[in-house]
């Protein structure tokens, strides 16, 4: 265990920007509740990006300003959106149709736990007093081209949330392709990972000290 007071890194929002910059240009995309909505907000000048809710949008846009909310137009964490030129709305069965069909290019996510062969937790804690609130994850997951994760590199009691295996609930297997940390980028290549940058004042060492499961150079 490693105290959080020593640690060293990016910020959540450099985090969001590493993850935006990665993004290509026109990917159609689906991002999760928290730390991943902030990507929306830093994807470079010129590059288009397709936002898609699993409630029943494609094309939604920034949060609107103050004062000027709509009450019907709101994303799947419940927060209000706003809907760019050309936008469409359909049924809730339709969104995850795209999603299950394979139509979305990009998915980000938050995680809790993420194992060395690319599982992921990010829903439950096994907690059995905790209401499960799964949510669309399991269907992005599986059906979403490209899982990027994004989150702490530990919890806020020094335990890793990159292991061996995981020991929280699964949401899939398998299926991440990259970690993005405060830390480092990691990917996820032949149930391995493997180092693609470090923070500034993050060595190899402190990473792998940091890391509950083998790390690899990139």
């Amino acid at each position: 265990m490693v105290s959080n007071e020593k640690l060293s890194g990016w910020s959540v929002q450099q985090m969001a920007e590493k993850v935006a910059h990665d993004i290509p240009d026109g990917a159609y995309v689906n991002l999760g509740i928290g730390i991943p909505e902030l990507v929306a907000g830093l994807v470079p000048e010129g590059r288009e990006v397709i936002y898609h809710t699993e409630n029943g949008l494609l094309g939604m846009g920034p949060v609107p300003p103050a004062g000027m909310e709509d009450p019907e137009l709101i994303n799947a964490g419940k927060k209000s959106v706003t809907a760019i030129p050309g936008a469409c709305y359909f049924h809730h069965a339709d969104s995850f149709t795209m999603i299950r069909g394979k139509h979305i290019d990009v998915c980000v996510l938050g995680a809790l736990q993420v194992s060395e062969k690319g599982d992921l937790a990010n829903w439950s804690t096994g907690d059995p007093q905790a209401i499960p609130a799964v949510g669309g994850a399991m269907d992005l997951v599986a059906g979403v081209k490209t899982i990027y994760v994004i989150s702490k590199h530990m919890t806020k009691t020094g335990e890793p949330k990159i292991v061996k295996e995981c020991t929280y609930p699964l949401t899939g297997q398998e299926v991440v392709n990259r970690i993005y940390t405060d830390m480092a980028i990691i990917d996820v290549i032949d149930k391995a990972l493997v180092v693609r940058e470090m923070a500034p004042g993050v060595s190899f060492e402190l990473l792998r000290d940091c890391t509950g499961a083998p790390l690899h150079r990139g």
